[in-house]
């Protein structure tokens, strides 16, 4: 076998383990998440609009999520029924509705910070100090690409 031809079997492996710990990720994550009475997408919901300054429209979340708008009608929905997030009308355009966390919304987002936390050592358990900082810049390339330090060697990212 060529180089190349090595080189895009061992890619194809890589890819897989990724989407293998992808799905690791994700039933874990859920595992966590369970006794807190969220989905991840929820939880989703819930940690993006804590990051606004004011209640966003649905449209904004639907847009910083990266979702159509219906999605975060039903994600709303559901996060409104168990009294995590109200519906309030926009004081300058009655026709715009605007998400507002609650008290039990807050509640539940310091519970999912513990959940995630929880997972997230359960995921690492394995790997030493070294090695998480190894994996932290290693996934800091895939996610944003190489650093503009001039040299094109990665560097470390906050």
């Amino acid at each position: 076998m060529s180089t190349p031809d090595v080189r895009r079997e061992a890619d194809g492996l890589l890819a897989e383990q990724l989407l293998r710990l992808t799905r690791r990720l994700h039933r874990i994550h859920k595992q966590h998440l369970e006794p807190v009475g969220v989905t991840p997408a929820q939880s989703r919901l819930l940690r993006t609009l804590a990051h606004y300054d004011s209640p966003p429209r649905m449209a904004d979340l639907a847009q910083r999520l990266e979702v159509v708008p219906r999605a975060v009608t039903s994600l709303v929905d559901g996060l409104e029924a168990s009294d995590c997030v109200r519906r309030a009308p926009d004081p300058d355009n009655r026709r715009v509705i605007r998400i507002e966390l609650t008290d039990t919304g807050r509640a539940v987002l310091r519970a999912l910070r513990g959940a995630r936390r929880d997972a997230a050592e359960e995921i690492l358990a394995p790997l030493t100090d070294e090695q998480r900082e190894v994996l932290a810049d290693l996934l800091s390339t895939l996610v944003d690409g190489p650093p503009p330090d001039g040299d094109g060697t990665p560097g470390r990212r906050c």
